[in-house]
């Protein structure tokens, strides 16, 4: 058992700082320990790069999986790889692009671990044509606080693995899982960016691309204002064809870091405004086609270690929603609205449209429609109130809150983005719990 004091087990939005009673290194998949026999509480962690408290265990046991990071069996035929849930998708990519596989569905980080892109059920750029990482889980193992062993797939324990794929770690402890990977010609992306001036151009530029491009997403300027609402660069691309091209990438290292917390002052309206304008511009022509490694256009952030430092010692929210698209798209624009109003918006505000792939999970987020992400600097009320008011038209639109980014939803706004979470309680493991799950389900829906 660790003190959790030397290693810090936070969320990588820094916010809030809650400590869990004790460490447990999982190292080797047949000496666990008595996980009922744990103090207080007990829940998985992997690399802490949910945003919130959806990884976080204040006053109980965190389990950590690190040490859980071998592969196990892949097969060449048909790309069905057998790893440890701790193992990170950097490690799955460095390992299989060269041999021409590529992961089904990534997030905008790959230090992530398998087990976790299980529980939060994770989402890519590619959401429209393959759904979320859950569709390519073939089963896993789980294990849960009785000491019973499960194998679980769509025909094993079939409610127990729906419940566990964006099930937040709170239905036991995977140990491994088995994922289909999909082939690769070389380890490049075509990509075509777009210059685009309005929410109407976007959204019209995201139903021109579903069809065409695997891989979508927008970088928006939300300061506009007026009837554009929004401006920004608007990126889809796909595998590059060719065998000519290598499949091996460079061996880089970080060249960049953030290396201490910077001060509050550095990221306000003024700063963000100038940073957007600025970034909007380095796009002289309207398209821009090229073709380029996959890292850059999957991992931007990844380049810059410790990034979450630049909002602060305060740490920062980032706050995802999906909302239906209609007629009007009243929703987005409400919450667009309000964000310029408040002057509290983000440098980094991303833009997608969601597909009609059903999800697996009974809490996965992706649903169709439009989803915004975007930081906010932790401002002590002020921010709080802005995202308790974004909460109010996200509901009232039928939308969602995705509770891998959240720290702060109330149990009314959760309850109606999951619908489901009472059949979900069921399958949550009696002795696994987190910060965000007793917020979310406690009476008053703040408690932690």
């Amino acid at each position: 058992m660790l003190d959790p004091t030397v290693r810090e087990y936070g969320s990588w939005g820094r916010y809030p700082r809650l400590r869990p009673r004790a460490v447990v290194p999982i190292t080797w998949r047949d000496e666990l320990p008595d996980l009922a026999a744990l103090p207080g509480s007990v829940l998985p962690y992997g690399y802490g790069r949910s945003y919130g408290d959806s990884c976080l265990n204040e006053g109980g046991t965190l389990l950590d999986v690190s040490g859980l990071n071998r592969f196990i069996h892949f097969d060449d035929q048909t790309g069905v790889l057998r790893c440890e849930a701790g193992v990170r998708l950097d490690q799955i990519l460095a390992t299989f692009v060269p041999r021409g596989w590529f992961l089904p569905v990534t997030p905008g980080t790959k230090f992530v671990s398998v087990g976790g892109a299980i529980a939060n059920d994770i989402h890519g750029k590619n959401h429209h044509v393959a759904g979320t990482f859950g569709r390519h889980v073939l089963r896993f193992e789980l294990v849960r606080s009785t000491g019973e062993r499960l194998i679980c797939s769509p025909a094993e324990h079939a409610d127990l693995f729906r419940a566990t794929i964006g099930g937040l770690g709170l239905t036991g402890l995977i140990t491994w899982a088995e994922i289909r990977l999909k082939p690769i010609a070389n380890a490049f992306i075509d990509e075509e960016q777009i210059r685009f001036e309005s929410l109407d151009e976007f959204l019209a530029l995201s139903a021109e691309s579903a069809d065409r491009y695997e891989y979508t997403v927008a970088w928006v300027d939300c300061f506009v204002g007026g009837g554009r609402y929004v401006r920004g660069h608007f990126m889809r691309g796909n595998h590059d064809p060719s065998p000519e091209r290598p499949k091996r990438l460079p061996d880089r290292t970080l060249r960049l870091a953030v290396p201490v917390d910077l001060p509050g002052i550095v990221l306000n309206t003024v700063t963000i405004r100038a940073f957007n304008t600025v970034y909007y511009h380095r796009q002289r022509a309207a398209r821009v086609r090229k073709v380029i490694p996959y890292e850059p256009f999957f991992y931007p952030l990844d380049t810059i270690h410790a990034w979450n430092r630049m909002y602060g010692r305060r740490g920062f929210l980032q706050y995802q929603c999906v909302v239906p698209t209609d007629g009007d798209n009243a929703a987005i624009k409400e919450i667009l609205d309000r964000i310029r109003r408040a002057g509290q918006g983000s440098f980094l505000t991303v833009f997608k449209t969601f597909g009609d792939q059903p999800s697996p999970g009974m809490l996965s987020f992706p649903r169709p429609g439009v989803t915004l992400a975007l930081d906010f600097p932790l401002q002590g009320a002020a921010t709080l109130r802005l995202l308790d008011d974004l909460d109010a038209v996200v509901r009232a639109s039928g939308g969602a809150l995705y509770p891998a980014k959240d720290a702060r939803m109330s149990a009314t706004t959760f309850r109606a983005s999951f619908p489901r979470w009472q059949e979900f309680a069921r399958y949550v493991d009696p002795h696994f719990s987190s910060s965000f799950w007793r917020r979310v389900t406690s009476e008053d829906g703040r408690s932690a």
